[in-house]
């Protein structure tokens, strides 16, 4: 039986930014509206009640967006009895796997061209590292240049069922993104297949 992993979404900081900005602008164009119809003002208080549910209408689906985009676009696939996982490609071309280290959940952008497990440096935190486990003193080639990371081992790392202890990983001090998920881990899986725009592991 196959699970869906449904991951929720918070309003972040510009979210709430649009939002007062439409609230601000709802204000303006009611008052306005208003001002200009003064002489007709049942008119005016009917074209204004149908403006204002718009207007809600407006808003809720700016606050709800995330939700609904999380419910629209396909999610990744963990199906236990057959010991399988779909991914399902992102609307960039890229293949986003989440995975949990630590027990916090990492959103990783996959990359069969890549060898290793690179990690954010928000990430790494986020998963418990601590900056006495960070010591950049190796390097790494990457489309910016030669960049520093932290070779550490991650505790446990599980995607779905299956769970692998002391995993290799990098954190990068460079900038990034999204952290990488290379062949080193993905290596783990016996099969590992591009199909129809789904990335299928199994093991």
């Amino acid at each position: 039986m196959a699970k869906q992993s449904v991951r929720g979404t918070k309003m972040s900081a510009m979210d709430y930014g649009n939002l007062a900005y439409l609230v601000l602008l709802g204000a303006v164009l009611v008052f306005w509206f208003f001002v200009q119809n003064r002489q007709s003002l049942n008119k005016t208080l009917q074209h204004g009640a149908v403006w204002g549910l718009i207007f809600l209408g407006v808003i809720a689906a700016a606050g709800l967006w995330g939700d609904i985009r999380q419910t629209v676009q396909p999610q990744q696939l963990v199906m236990e009895d057959a010991g399988r996982i779909e991914v399902p490609r992102g609307p960039d071309g890229h293949y986003y796997l989440t995975v949990d280290i630590n027990g916090t959940p990492v959103r990783f952008v996959v990359d069969t061209g890549a060898t290793g497990m690179v990690l954010t440096q928000d990430d790494a935190q986020r998963v418990g590292l601590t900056d006495d486990d960070m010591i950049f003193y190796s390097e790494a080639m990457t489309a910016n240049g030669t960049v520093r990371t932290a070779p550490v081992r991650l505790d446990d790392v599980a995607v779905g069922p299956f769970h692998d202890q002391g995993v290799r990983a990098f954190v990068n001090e460079g900038e990034m993104s999204k952290s990488l998920l290379g062949m080193e881990y993905l290596n783990r899986f016996a099969r590992l297949e591009i199909n129809n725009g789904r990335l299928i592991l199994e093991r």
